[in-house]
């Protein structure tokens, strides 16, 4: 579970001061007023202030995943100057490290594995992924994910095992033969997409065997994979960049922008064809600034209320066990079906999580009576009873995160998580089960093995079940499985 820059958390709509709904003259420049002459021009009638909030309304549901997407593109990709940069489209950036509260261009990132990114520009040929030979023992995967922010293939121990391999992965628009050598063609629905490879780590001094694991992970274009002459580049293009301030102030624009680079397919056409309505999509230019004081404050409210559902459907679309939250949120264009709020919750409660297959992602902001967990006013406990940890193929963790941020946490001992690869160095009860002390303060340096330090503030936890066990005891299916998280417990 995982990207959005800060404000998309703390999203306070276009215009959270709720300005009233005046009527006023728009701006020539006002691309509602432009869309709506477009409009008469073929004789549909102009948007009414209530159409344009409540398309407004929609634009956010369907495009918070593809904003935020885009704002992590542009922070890993593009802006070469920025603190969160890794590198440029078709290079591997591998991080010999493990994320911490420094990394703030994705919302509650894994702390687990170190990873290994990769952005693809598809727009001039395939790229092709090569892995190496990774021992049985150690889990890693690639997860192919798209501007729409489908999961549109997998590569790893689960899904392909543990043998070397290359993988070709083309765009929308590709149409070529599979060449010799490729054991798997992976089609992604827009011209760029995400690579993000999961290295796992059993402990600090494991890290050199990671970075020799990720060595040998290879991006290459398809033509340097042949030995071939390569095609002409694509074209060079001017991003706009994707920053905090501009987000917030023009949610809008940057959709507008995203757009770009999300071919419309026969699922989204009707929505796309509603948000050019109101000036936005492929071919315009929308600026907020330009628009009428009506129509400022209808697409603001919209978009709060847009935000609303999505918040809604992440307290409610899943299910809650124990006082965790666990459901499949997470998956390719066919789980999604059209289903933009249950895409739009997923990016939110964490962009970039996988398929449930793959990983599942119990979270919570409450205890197991429902209380809000707040490390300032309680100290916590979680006890698994013997022989009933997470069933996985590969590895547990729980996370702490910042209530408010779902950011990682600075702390005494700089520990983010408590994983099974630490579970030799724990401390169990007299009776086999296992205590994690959920707390801002050491439980004492007898229990401090155990210990997950919270903030002084708001908690968002989060539980990674990777590869888990298919048959009983079971998470899956996710939220019905055999196997249920033990709740939290206030101890204070």
């Amino acid at each position: 579970m995982k990207a959005e820059l800060p404000v998309l958390l703390k999203w306070a709509a276009i215009s959270t001061t709720a300005v009233a709904l005046i009527a006023g003259c728009a701006s020539k420049n006002d691309p509602v007023a432009q869309a709506a002459k477009a409009d008469a021009a073929e004789g549909i009638a102009a948007p009414s202030i209530a159409e344009t909030k409540a398309i407004a309304e929609e634009a956010f549901i369907y495009g918070l995943p593809l904003v935020m997407n885009y704002a992590v593109m542009y922070e890993y990709a593009v802006d070469k100057g920025g603190p969160q940069f890794k590198a440029p489209f078709n290079q591997i950036k591998n991080e010999s490290r493990v994320y911490t509260y420094q990394d703030t261009a994705i919302i509650t990132p894994n702390s687990d594995t170190p990873y290994s990114f990769v952005w693809l520009d598809l727009r001039a040929e395939p790229m092709v992924i090569s892995v190496p030979a990774v021992e049985k023992r150690r889990y890693y995967s690639v997860q192919l994910i798209d501007g729409n922010t489908y999961n549109y293939g997998y590569i790893g121990t689960r899904a392909t095992g543990t043998e070397p391999g290359s993988y070709m992965v083309v765009g929308p628009d590709w149409k070529g033969a599979t060449p010799a050598g490729i054991k798997k063609v992976f089609t992604s629905t827009t011209p760029f997409a995400l690579s993000a490879i999961r290295t796992q780590l059993f402990n600090a001094g494991d890290m050199p065997n990671v970075e020799k694991v990720q060595a040998g992970y290879k991006a290459q274009p398809l033509s340097a994979f042949l030995k071939q002459p390569a095609p002409p580049a694509a074209p060079a293009i001017s991003f706009l960049p994707a920053t905090t301030k501009g987000i917030k102030e023009n949610y809008f624009q940057y959709l507008d922008a995203a757009l770009r680079f999300v071919p419309a397919t026969p699922e989204d056409r009707d929505v796309r064809a509603r948000l050019a309505r109101i000036g936005i999509g492929p071919g315009k230019t929308f600026e907020f600034k330009d628009l009428s004081l009506e129509h400022k404050a209808a697409l603001g409210l919209g978009a709060k209320e847009g935000e609303a559902k999505v918040d809604k459907f992440l307290a409610s679309g899943v299910k809650n066990v124990n006082g965790w939250n666990i459901g499949a949120l997470f998956g390719n264009q066919d789980f999604f079906k059209g289903d933009w709020l249950m895409r739009a919750a997923a990016a939110k409660g964490g962009l970039y999580g996988n398929d449930a297959v793959e990983a599942v992602y119990p979270f919570t902001r409450a205890d197991s009576k429902g209380a809000v967990l707040d490390g300032s006013k309680h100290n916590y406990t979680i006890t698994f009873p013997a022989g009933q940890l997470p069933p996985v193929n590969a590895f547990w963790s729980v996370t702490m995160y910042d209530g408010k941020s779902q950011f990682l946490i600075k702390n005494p001992i700089n520990r983010y998580l408590v994983n099974s690869p630490m579970l030799s160095g724990m401390k169990k009860n007299k009776d086999g089960s296992l205590t994690l002390y959920v707390q801002k303060d050491s439980p004492g340096r007898a229990l401090e093995s155990n210990w997950l330090p919270a903030p002084n503030d708001t908690i968002f936890l989060v539980m990674r079940l990777y590869y888990p066990k298919a048959t009983a005891p079971s998470i899956l299916p996710a939220g019905k499985g055999t196997w249920k998280p033990p709740g939290i417990v206030a101890s204070k």
